[in-house]
């Protein structure tokens, strides 16, 4: 039989659960490829030009997908030449993605070095702890049927409101920034032992740095936990790339980055549409959208 609290005791941090609502998006994937330059070289003029007259009109109708865009990208750096990003609905249509690019004779002369699997995810750290400590002073048991019930139509509601920020078109701007990250399980300090409302205030703080550059740089982030190596990815789009820069320095200052913050490997990459690939592969740079 489920017991319930006493009405409207006022809630302790310790009645309620540690962990924090989201409401999740658009699966997401990040493809890194290494193009083999010495073999495309190889090839006659006409084969370069029919290979890539075939893969044009596929990449340009992945741009324009309904369901979830995809967008194309030339790495700087020795981690890899090209970065493919899909925005999708499902695992299933990432896969679709996937598969479709492979059967593209261009495929053959590009190689993974990496990956990334994650969904666009947002934290409701406010409203979790305001939705938590009404439930428990209703006298609503933590984990019954009532809460499972009262839990989802408050995260309904807020998948609803936040539905441009779920399901987003990927920002047309010239740089893209990719890069994981996790919060520290270290033996001093642990992210996941902290109350949850003082993770709740010091993500508040961390994210009105970023709000001071919504102007300069979009951001999404994905949640990867359970998907891939690291619990985050974190994607930065900015028409002058220093932005990311300054915007991840000034992130390094407050307390949730300083203390609990590990960050992976991070892709800077410039935008490619699909229609100037030929010009990419080549050995030109596509130019600046105007």
């Amino acid at each position: 039989m489920t017991t319930t609290r006493p009405l409207h005791r006022e809630a302790a941090t310790s009645d309620i659960p540690a962990v924090p609502l989201t409401v999740e998006g658009y699966s997401a994937l990040h493809q890194m490829m290494r193009f083999r330059w010495t073999a495309w070289r190889a090839l006659r003029e006409g084969e370069r030009r029919e290979i890539v007259g075939e893969a044009v009109p596929v990449l340009a109708g992945m741009e324009k997908n309904a369901g979830g865009q995809s967008a194309f990208y030339s790495l700087l750096g020795h981690k890899g030449d090209l970065m493919f990003l899909h925005f999708r609905e499902s695992f299933d249509d990432l896969n679709r993605a996937e598969l479709q690019l492979a059967q593209l004779k261009l495929s053959q002369y590009w190689e993974p070095t990496t990956s990334y699997l994650s969904i666009i995810e947002l934290g409701l750290y406010d409203s979790t702890t305001k939705v938590y400590k009404g439930l428990v002073e209703r006298g609503i048991e933590p984990h019954s049927d009532e809460w499972k019930r009262e839990i989802g139509e408050t995260l309904n509601r807020q998948k609803e409101a936040m539905r441009p920020r779920l399901y987003p078109a990927i920002p047309p701007n010239r740089y893209a920034c990719f890069y994981p990250m996790d919060r520290r399980r270290g033996e001093e300090k642990n992210w996941y032992t902290l109350p949850i409302e003082e993770r709740a205030r010091q993500m508040g703080e961390h994210g009105l740095v970023g709000r001071r550059y919504a102007g300069e740089v979009r951001q999404i982030i994905t949640g990867s936990i359970g998907f891939d190596d690291w619990e985050w990815g974190v994607d930065l789009f900015a028409d002058d790339p220093l932005v990311f820069k300054k915007l991840i320095y000034e992130m390094r200052f407050d307390e949730v980055s300083a203390v609990y913050a590990l960050f992976g490997q991070f892709y800077v990459g410039l935008r490619c549409p699909a229609e100037q690939i030929e010009m990419l592969l080549e050995g030109e740079l596509p130019p600046a959208s105007k």
